[in-house]
This record gives C-alpha cells, structure tokens and sequence, in this order.
C-alpha cells in the first residue's frame, strides 16, 4: 500500500474513532461507563484475550475457588469497559476541590493530600510509579490539574492520526506527554533535570528488563525508573486509583519510598525494581477486579 493510501486509511478510521467518541461524549462519563462496562462483559470473553486473563487469574490466585475468579475476570473486563468508556470525560471526571474535598466524585485521604501539597510546593523533582488500576489516566489528570509541574510516559497508537486525536484530548487534562520510543529515557531525564514530577505505568512487561517476582510468578519488568531514581537521587512515590460505587473514585500517594541501596549507598536497580514491583502487586491484591488482566505480563 501506498504512504498516500496508508494515510487515507489512517484519516478514514481516525474519523470513525472521533464520531465514536462524540456520541460517548454526549452520554456523560456515568451512562457511558455504565454502557461500557456492559460491552465489556458481553464482548470481552469471546476474544483472545480472555484466555490470557483467565490463565493470568488462575495462576495468581490458585487458593481461591473457581467462581471467584470467574468473579474477578467479570469484574476486569467492566472495569476495562468503564476506563475506555470514560476516557473523553477525563476533564470531566476531575471534580476534586482541596478547600472541599468530600464534594465530588473524587476522593483524596487527607494524608495524600499534604504529600501531594508538599510535592507541589517543593519546588524539586520527584518520580511517580503506577499500574493499570481503576481508570490509571487518573493520576496524570490529578497532577496537572491541581498545579503540579509534570509529565508522563505514554503508548503512542500505530496509527498517526488516531495518536494525533488521542494526544490533542490528553495534552489539555494530562500536561506534558512523553511518547514511549527510543528517545524517551533522554526526554525523561530531561522533564527530571527541568525540576518537573515524572510518572509512569510500570506493571507491563519490557523484555529485556531484569526478572522480578510478580504475583508469584517471574516477570521481566522495566528497570527505567530505578536508573533515573539512581541517577537523579529524587523521591519516588507510590500513585494510584480505586474506583469506588457510583461513579467515584479514591486516588492515594504513598509517601517516599525507601529504596534499597547498594555497598557504595547508590539505588539498587534490581532491588529497587522488585520492590516498586512488590507495591504494585499488593494493590492488585487488594483490588483484583481493578487490573488490567488482559495482556501478557508473564510472557516468556
């Protein structure tokens, strides 16, 4: 196929995804989830990717009963469901006021709250993990709405004029974007040398990374975050979503993280890496119907 035919095809679906996204848009982030998550559950076992959830599940939770996990994989493709579903109202669904906190869909532990303040007002860098929890855009729309200079690794879409549509809505409720690539290590260090607060999804699988223990199983896991964390010697902190009943959900920071150090006091890549790991696995664990199951994180 020809570059010019390519990009026809490129236009041609980006418009369909757009008019898809209109009419989510006009039925508001509770209908639209709720419909989402529907489809989901209908539409989501009939795929491939059901299979590798399935086996996922299994293999992390063997001591609970069968309905159980059927139980928790229903509740993984409605979640998966939702976050599509809610990804147009991200502005929307960021109803949060600090001077009023218990108004909105949004909740914060007051806790979370004065580390978010002090990280805010430090004026110095500082490294964010998360995982594909809840609706994981959450804690990107967070810090760029409450004032905290940031930025985030992302996916970038294969096709150009879907990621030029998706990064023109994630650009204004997400601030600075850094496309996952070759040069992303070099624009990350860059928004740390720029004092900005740095986030990323750790909980996928990078192949040529370091093996770690993951939910009982060994994984390769993406060591990037614990080599700027040793380069730069900034805080790293915990970030996550829970999505709660009606709509809402509960956003948490944890405080500093310790991270273990080598014999010349500089930060264990490997045992840094585990236990950013660790932490994630223990939120799974505690909301287990709120993970992304569906790819292949212990791909051999």
């Amino acid at each position: 196929m020809s570059s010019a035919l390519r990009r026809l095809g490129d236009e041609a679906l980006a418009a369909l995804i757009r008019g898809g996204f209109a009419v989510v848009k006009a039925l508001g982030p509770d209908r639209a989830g709720a419909i989402g998550a529907v489809a989901a559950r209908i539409l989501g076992p009939l795929t491939s990717a059901n299979r590798i959830a399935r086996e996922n599940i299994d293999a992390a939770f063997p001591e609970k009963s069968a309905a159980e996990r059927a139980a928790i994989l229903r509740e993984s493709w409605e979640n998966l469901g939702r976050t599509a579903s809610e990804y147009v109202h991200l502005g929307d669904l960021w109803d949060f006021d600090i001077e009023n906190p218990g108004a909105g869909r949004i909740e914060l532990p007051p806790d979370s709250i004065e580390r978010f303040v002090r990280l805010r007002d430090d004026g110095k860098p500082a490294i964010f993990f998360a995982a594909h929890l809840a609706n994981w855009e959450l804690p990107a729309v967070a810090a760029q709405r409450n004032g905290l200079a940031s930025a985030a690794l992302y996916r970038r879409p294969n096709n150009e004029a879907i990621a030029r549509d998706i990064l023109a809505m994630r650009e204004g409720v997400m601030g600075t974007l850094i496309a996952a690539g070759h040069s992303a290590p070099i624009r990350m260090m860059e928004a740390l040398d720029e004092g900005l607060h740095l986030g990323m999804l750790i909980d996928q699988r990078f192949g040529r990374g370091p093996k770690v223990e993951f939910l009982g199983r060994t994984a390769a896991a993406n060591p990037l975050l614990a080599r700027l964390a040793r380069r730069f010697d900034c805080p790293v902190h915990g970030a996550r979503a829970i999505r709660l009943p009606g709509g809402r959900f509960r956003l948490e920071l944890t405080e500093a993280i310790v991270l273990p150090r080598d014999a010349k006091g500089q930060v264990d890549i490997q045992a840094a890496t585990q236990l950013m790991n660790d932490i994630v696995a223990g939120w799974i664990r505690e909301h287990p119907g709120q993970w992304l199951w569906q790819h292949r994180r212990w791909r051999d």
